[in-house]
């Protein structure tokens, strides 16, 4: 009995034990790290981004001439998203969403843009998915996305 006692308490404890994808990497803060990231990433790119007061990187590549959404808006949008090192992890045409229903980081992103428009949102981990892995995401990872804001529906 001891042994089973002991067996089933040593299978807990390695069950349970430190895991990145678990509670316990809700310690961890990566603001001033992606910072970094990011600006060095702009630097070895030679990228000029403007930095908002939320800690998100947007480049206006083109403007746009149409309606310009709110963060409450739906839009119609053409998206690359990858990582620092490039590796694309989504993309997709012409697809539509409601800016209140995505990560804070496209909900700020996009309303930087009008119809028409195109650029990058570099977004750090606390406005996309956290310190935590989220799907094929790290914990804790810099986004990029290459975006165009083809319609706004209001």
């Amino acid at each position: 009995m001891k042994n089973c006692l002991l067996a089933i308490l040593i299978l807990f404890f390695v069950s349970c034990g430190s895991d990145d994808n678990n509670e316990n990497c809700l310690t961890k803060d990566y603001t001033e790290d992606n910072d970094q990231e990011i600006q060095n990433y702009l630097e070895s790119n030679n990228l000029e981004a403007e930095k908002t007061n939320s800690g998100l990187y947007y480049i206006v590549e083109e403007q746009g001439t149409g309606a310009q959404p709110s963060s409450s808006s739906r839009v119609r949008v053409n998206y690359k998203g990858y990582f620092l090192n490039g590796n694309v992890f989504d993309q997709n045409k012409d697809i539509t969403f409601g800016l209140g229903q995505v990560i804070s980081g496209w909900t700020e992103g996009f309303t930087y843009f009008k119809e028409g428009g195109s650029g990058k949102l570099l977004i750090p981990s606390n406005l996309a998915y956290g310190p935590c892995k989220y799907s094929t995401i790290p914990g804790g990872s810099v986004l990029i996305f290459d975006i165009e804001l083809l319609e706004v529906i209001e």
